[in-house]
């Protein structure tokens, strides 16, 4: 399938029908002026700000959206430099993408991702509309402090940031916003809109306006900053200064619990790691005890060997040295303290090592289950010399 695109003051358009290939459907014309011709609808509308300039390209988007027929289409402007202004220019136009002339390359596989989003989103409307009739009647009499503290409960049983970030936007839904949402891991980052996909120019935004300050207003959109987490809110109500001032205080409340619960599933992650590294080294260390046991052993017992045949040609020869009976005592009784002492330093070391093995199985034993239990933790520690 084919999707219908509309190319606005684009001069290379033999270039463009090669890179985009059969995957799009492509009507050039040279300004927005000549918008009326068109009877067809189209997927995605492409407006060159290099050739047109910036200005001209968002006053020409700002036209496209009066059009009915145009106002769900995907609108993309290629600019010729990558500014934080421009983009936010772009967003507020109503612009679906930015891509930068240089960055040509990925235009295909942008144009797709924005058609996709597209289409997850008039799904995702439907959806909203039947939720939103249901959620009307069950949640008529509840407050906005309600939606927020039954937000703070349901996001510490969320086990990841998608989980986190649904249980988020479905509190937001309550407040009537549009929005996208970046949360910072030490693991990663996640991008979300309400339909679980992500849009690369609100997560560049975010990305960029993550250290400008609490709160970036620009039009009737809002990015709102706290620690880990941002949100961009699309349609916050300019025009109703009261309800302006409650959603950034109401919303910027649930940012503070998502980064609360960031930060504890990075502690829950840091904390698996640190489990899985002990575990990994645990296991190492046994594989090496029994090497060294192993070795250990045998060097003992050769030990043995060499001073049990040492004693045993001694007990031999010394008839034949012309000893007198006392001397012969004498080298005896050496000879034996020799056997026995061996033996003990032998003994000795077998006891260590069988204690130094009995704490790596407990180690391991602590940290093979699911979960720890602290009565083992306790009896790893009892068992840890401390120092006088």
């Amino acid at each position: 399938m084919a999707y219908p695109a509309l190319l606005v003051g684009v001069t290379d358009c033999q270039n463009l029908d090669q890179q985009l290939g059969s995957a799009y459907e492509l009507t050039h014309i040279a300004t927005i002026d000549n918008i009326h011709e068109k009877t067809m609808d189209y997927s995605v509308v492409v407006i060159n700000a290099v050739s047109l300039g910036m200005g001209l390209a968002i006053q020409s988007c700002e036209l496209l959206k009066q059009h009915a027929k145009y106002q769900d289409s995907s609108v993309i402007v290629l600019a010729s430099r990558d500014e934080l202004a421009d983009r936010m220019d772009a967003l507020a136009a109503g612009f679906d993408d930015f891509i930068c002339h240089d960055s040509m390359w990925e235009l295909k596989a942008r144009l797709d991702r924005v058609v996709f989003n597209k289409l997850a989103n008039v799904q995702l409307k439907t959806q909203l509309q039947q939720a939103n009739e249901m959620a009307f009647i069950a949640m008529s009499d509840t407050s906005d402090l309600g939606v927020n503290v039954q937000f703070l409960l349901d996001c510490n049983t969320c086990n990841n940031l998608d989980e986190l970030g649904m249980r988020l936007f479905q509190a937001l839904q309550s407040y009537g916003l549009n929005c996208s949402l970046q949360m910072r891991s030490t693991h990663g980052v996640k991008n979300m809109e309400a339909n679980g996909m992500a849009k690369a120019m609100e997560s560049v935004l975010l990305e960029q306006c993550q250290n400008q300050g609490r709160y970036v207003d620009f039009g009737h959109r809002s990015i709102m900053n706290y620690e880990s987490v941002s949100l961009l809110v699309k349609n916050m109500p300019i025009h109703d200064e009261k309800k302006y001032g409650a959603i950034k205080d109401n919303v910027f409340s649930l940012l503070q619990g998502t980064h609360a619960r960031v930060v504890a599933l990075d502690n829950q992650k840091n904390l698996e790691l640190e489990g899985s590294l002990v575990k990994q080294m645990t296991q190492k260390m046994n594989q090496l005890m029994k090497h060294v046991d192993d070795s250990y052993q045998e060097v003992m017992r050769q030990i043995v060997d060499v001073v049990e045949t040492m004693a045993e040609g001694m007990d031999n020869s010394v008839h034949f040295l012309g000893l007198d009976e006392s001397q012969e005592m004498a080298i005896q009784k050496i000879m034996e303290t020799g056997i026995l002492d061996t033996n003990k330093i032998f003994n000795s070391g077998m006891t260590l090592d069988r204690e130094l093995k009995d704490f790596l199985t407990l180690v391991e034993e602590s940290f093979n289950q699911k979960k720890i239990d602290a009565s083992l933790l306790n009896k790893l520690v009892e068992r840890i010399p401390t120092e006088n």
